[in-house]
């Protein structure tokens, strides 16, 4: 064989095995490995409510992390004054249990800015390691949240675009500076029509060394065309995303194959035992609001868990929705954090379940 020969034979081999890697890792992930992730996750006691609201007001969508010393909550507030909208708050605790209000961590936008009326966020950059160290990684020596903005007042007024803060200190309430702009809009060339056209709303921004979607840094966000679901968007630097991929990463649908109103939101992504995790809340394509998971090898190809929901409606104060999930394993015990929603002269607070009993 000639050295040309020998070289092409070489290149297609080379070819061969590129091309066999991705197939391999698009397979389903096998059910007994579904069901493990699901014994190792499973937080079947319920705590109850660690964060009441002011009165009046709405909580929701925590993101927990360890910083320092302590543990720390960025969530979010629903305000109603001088009109209805998100702000950004920031609690501390000692034990995951009991939580105290530390103050806004992100305020609404001044008069006339892009997020005048809600500014509604969740950390960026958590370490991803299951069971690992559930602290914040820094870009370019700064922490990072991600954020749904908008400029009309009103409950999810619509549109709500995504943007960008950061600070040197996340356990200090007042020192997250904004970027100026969104980096993910509605009116992006690159935004899928019909997908992602009206809304987009809750973000989780992680880094991800092996670059398996060809970039260092991977959104997951919930967004609403007809339907509101999970879509996938890569950075170099996170301020400039590209949208990854020509539809939803997950979606669910009811039996019937309509799509008007069903939500898969929220998500949180994980790394365990090889696989990458995504906890995320599902809402109307079965009965109710729940928070379930899904497992992909890639981060491309998603296989859902349609057994046991990981949370549901059980409890008074969770008995309208159980959803929106924020999973840590510390000491031990897995941590479930949701929004609870509770049946009459009840309200919107956030929830703690856990894999053991606790007190």
């Amino acid at each position: 064989m000639t050295h040309a020969a020998t070289l092409i034979t070489f290149c297609l081999v080379l070819a061969g095995m590129a091309n066999a890697q991705p197939a391999a890792r698009r397979k389903p992930v096998p059910l007994d490995r579904m069901k493990a992730i699901y014994e190792e996750v499973k937080t079947p006691y319920k705590y109850g409510i660690v964060v009441e609201p002011p009165a009046g007001k709405k909580v929701d969508c925590p993101t927990v992390f360890r910083h320092g010393a302590k543990w720390y909550m960025i969530y979010v507030l629903l305000e109603n004054a001088p009109a209805e909208g998100y702000t950004t708050q920031l609690a501390e605790s000692d034990d995951l249990l009991h939580w105290k209000t530390l103050g806004t961590a992100l305020d609404r936008g001044g008069a006339g800015a892009w997020d005048h009326a809600n500014s509604g966020g969740g950390i960026a950059l958590f370490d991803t390691r299951w069971n690992g160290g559930n602290a914040l990684q820094t870009f370019q020596d700064r922490y990072w949240l991600s954020y749904l903005g908008g400029k009309e007042y009103g409950y999810e007024k619509t549109p709500l675009w995504i943007g960008l803060a950061s600070t040197a200190d996340p356990s200090n309430p007042g020192s997250w500076q904004k970027l100026p702009l969104p980096v993910m809009k509605t009116t992006d060339a690159d935004a899928r029509a019909g997908m992602e056209t009206v809304t987009l709303y809750k973000s989780y921004i992680f880094r991800d060394q092996s670059r398996s979607l060809g970039a260092p840094f991977v959104m997951f966000y919930n967004a609403k065309g007809t339907s509101e679901q999970i879509y996938t968007a890569i950075s170099s630097d996170l301020r400039t995303w590209k949208r990854y991929g020509s539809g939803p990463a997950v979606e669910n649908l009811p039996a019937d194959g309509s799509n008007r109103g069903v939500i898969s939101g929220d998500p949180q992504v994980v790394r365990m035992d090889g696989l990458w995790v995504m906890f995320y809340f599902g809402a109307f394509w079965k009965p109710g609001a729940f928070d379930t998971f899904a497992a992909s090898y890639d981060l491309a190809h998603w296989t859902k868990w349609t057994g046991e929901d990981l949370i549901k409606p059980s409890e008074p104060f969770d008995a309208t929705f159980a959803h929106k999930p924020w999973l840590l394993k510390h000491d031990g015990v897995v941590y479930h954090y949701y929004c609870s929603v509770g049946g009459k002269n009840q309200h919107r607070a956030i929830a703690l379940a856990t894999s053991k009993p606790v007190k």
